[in-house]
């Protein structure tokens, strides 16, 4: 197979690990007998270096004519000033949107050994194996921002419409079909209009046109205490855009760390966003101690949901659970012999290319 993937370091440990995904895809490229076009390009911090944008023009060329899309992390105390007139997130906001990818999807299923090293206790992480779906491209995140009275209000609408929820809910539903036919939707409908909405679109595209699918609704707050006393009660989890993003990033300690956790956005095209859930980590970039995982992981979510590659997605997930269980553990998950970035994803590129 033919492909391009367009890859975006973007700032801090973003670099590090996107390194690691070249390596994985030579690897997987040799293994399978791929044909796989590699292009680099700006974005975050340091695209707002090099040109004043987060998201300059070539890179968003680059972005939609690629098959898939890994991005490394964007953001870091350099661009942080809250009165700059640019930021480095403003261009992961707008590629999501530009992409049309709707729909952020983020596994979480423990592995044995990173387990050990979760602050939960053993016994609730056995069965776990969760599917976040969260809402990308609505709500207060995309919504009118702005202040008042010089300065002294601040607003962020939270906007969204019935087509929207519809679209990512069937997505869910399609998703659920594939594991355990059970969704739990999560809004705050006692106060919140939108969830209000969300609440009864979600309600009748289940009802009448996924019969087969279990659902319930839970209240944000209420599943903020679910998701660390019972986590294996869940299968996919739906949601809006907020409400995902602080979610998933409390469902991170159920895998003992970010450094684990991969994602995927897509829309309803074929192309889409692959990155890890982690930040940029300043405070440890150059160092070589950062996880690549996450990345790695990602990497086979592209190659299933892009370029529908299966075998080559469960192939790249077994090496990295192969090298869990060998211990090849990066600073995140042992104080004790400790891998670097590149040594982990060495490993796991071994591993690929040995796959018989």
């Amino acid at each position: 197979m033919k492909a391009t993937f367009t890859l975006l370091p973007g700032d801090g440990i973003g670099t590090e690990v996107i390194a690691e995904a070249r390596k994985l895809l030579a690897a997987i490229a040799t293994r399978f007998n791929h044909d796989f076009t590699l292009k680099e390009a700006l974005i975050g911090g340091a695209a707002i270096d090099a040109s004043g944008d987060p998201l300059p023009p070539e890179t968003i060329a680059l972005c939609e004519r690629a098959d898939a899309v890994l991005l490394g992390a964007v953001g870091g105390p350099k661009w942080s000033d809250p009165n700059a007139p640019v930021r480095p997130e403003q261009g992961l906001l707008k590629l999501r949107a530009t992409l049309g990818v709707y729909a952020n999807l983020r596994p979480v299923a423990p592995h044995p050994v990173a387990a050990k090293h979760a602050p939960i206790k053993a016994e609730l992480l056995q069965g776990v194996d969760l599917l976040f779906v969260r809402e990308l491209t609505g709500g207060a995140y995309f919504g009118e921002k702005g202040r008042e009275r010089d300065g002294q209000v601040a607003f962020d609408v939270s906007r969204y419409s019935v087509a929207e929820v519809e679209r990512v809910t069937r997505r869910a539903a399609q998703l659920a079909r594939g594991r355990r036919s059970k969704i739990t939707h999560v809004d705050k409908a006692n106060v919140l209009e939108t969830s209000r909405l969300w609440r009864s679109v979600v309600t009748r595209v289940l009802g009448e046109e996924f019969p087969d699918i279990e659902f319930e609704h839970v209240l944000v707050d209420a599943m903020t205490m679910y998701l660390l006393h019972r986590p294996a009660s869940f299968d996919v989890i739906l949601t809006e855009n907020l409400f995902g993003d602080i979610l998933t990033d409390e469902a991170s300690v159920l895998a003992g760390s970010m450094g684990l956790l991969p994602s995927a956005s897509i829309g309803d095209g074929k192309a889409g966003l692959y990155e890890p859930i982690h930040g940029s980590a300043p405070d440890i970039a150059g160092k070589g101690i950062a996880n690549p995982y996450a990345t790695l992981l990602s990497v086979a979510l592209a190659l299933r949901h892009s370029l529908g590659l299966e075998d080559e997605a469960r192939v790249v997930e077994a090496a990295v659970s192969q090298a869990l269980d060998a211990g090849v553990l990066t600073h995140d998950l042992t104080a004790e012999g400790a891998v670097s970035t590149s040594q982990a994803g060495d490993y796991v590129a071994a591993k690929v290319r040995d796959a018989g």
